[in-house]
């Protein structure tokens, strides 16, 4: 029977321009649909899940095609509420080489954005459920969603369900100052935490050492030491964190380490250096394949090496969603990354 995974949060129009231009150059734009939780979602369900995602869609034509196009890739829509006027939008300028991507957002007063407490039916939505994620993005688009999201992790926890949590930040939706004081109040009620090099120090104030994320040069101690920190402070089961090596916007190099709370011991991935065809969505489908390898039986190690490459595939791909198959995920961990034409 294929694990229920249920996500929460915002999904908005994603406008990007073509073949690398920028924004002032754009007479077109390429649209999709995209949102950290949806993200998460569409990834399980490639990997045979039943993964649900909850959010409020305006009932007009647009936030019909933004549930048409989850649909179209699995993710199941069944506790979406389609009211409010507005869905968010997102203008991406794809960066090239040393010209790094920029993105402006119009999400203002989005129909999830006002949300409020008491609208979604919790106990009917995570029936038979065995996991729930959410991000850090959720609660900073408004007090009200602050309110549901909490509404949310108590149901979860109520019901026995484990709950991940992606930490990111976005300066451009709240201050770290009221991130730390909302994110930290919804930890108890989180067994998994996923964060990047930045998020740790921008929420909790916890900071690598001996680490220059501008410079690419990261050291794995210090982002042991944010682990383990972070396990004190809040008691996770599980901390997993990405490791981004920023050679420039077209060349990164992608690893992560995954921090066991119970056993006190750490797993390293092995490291690919990815040419990228759209990074965007990359930590999402990270997320998605970390929980899809601790809920399918995975070992840690498995685990983290299932997320890794996951994402590292991912950054192959235009679009949020990662469109990858279990067993191409597989074929990367087992070595296969020559990028052959298979016939």
């Amino acid at each position: 029977m294929a694990k229920k995974v249920v996500t929460f949060g915002e999904i908005m129009m994603r406008l990007a321009t073509p073949n690398y231009q920028r924004l002032i150059q754009a007479n077109s734009f390429d649209v999709t649909y995209a949102g950290g939780e949806a993200n998460v979602a569409a990834s399980l369900a490639n990997y045979g899940c039943d993964a649900y995602f909850v959010t409020k869609l305006p009932p007009h034509e647009v936030g019909q095609a933004c549930r048409s196009y989850l649909r179209k890739y699995g993710v199941k829509t069944d506790y979406i509420k389609m009211e409010g006027e507005r869905l968010g939008v997102y203008y991406l300028e794809a960066g090239a080489s040393q010209r790094p991507s920029k993105v402006i957002y119009d999400r203002k007063d989005s129909a999830i954005a006002q949300i409020t407490s008491g609208e979604m039916d919790w106990e009917e939505i995570f029936a038979g459920a065995d996991w729930f994620h959410f991000t850090g993005i959720t609660p900073a688009l408004s007090d009200s969603a602050a309110e549901v999201t909490l509404e949310a992790l108590k149901a979860a926890k109520k019901a026995g369900i484990k709950v991940s949590c992606d930490l990111n930040f976005r300066k451009k939706l709240w201050t770290s100052e009221k991130a730390n004081e909302v994110m930290s109040g919804l930890m108890e009620y989180v067994d998994v935490l996923v964060a990047n090099e930045e998020d740790a120090e921008k929420v909790f104030g916890i900071k690598a050492e001996n680490t220059d994320i501008t410079s690419g040069e990261l050291d794995d101690a210090g982002y042991r030491q944010v682990a383990e920190k972070l396990t004190e402070k809040f008691g996770f089961e599980k901390v997993a964190i990405t490791l981004r090596e920023s050679y420039s916007a077209s060349d990164n190099g992608w690893s992560a380490l995954l921090f066991d709370g119970e056993k006190k011991e750490f797993y390293k991935s092995k490291k690919y250096d990815i040419h990228i065809v759209d990074r965007v969505g990359g930590g999402d489908s990270f997320c998605g394949g970390l929980i899809y390898g601790l809920i399918s039986g995975m070992d840690n190690q498995t685990a983290i090496e299932f997320a890794v490459a996951a994402s590292c595939l991912k950054h192959t791909i235009h679009g949020d969603f990662n469109l990858v198959s279990k067993e191409e995920v597989e074929n990367l961990m087992k070595g296969d990354g020559s990028g052959r034409v298979q016939r």
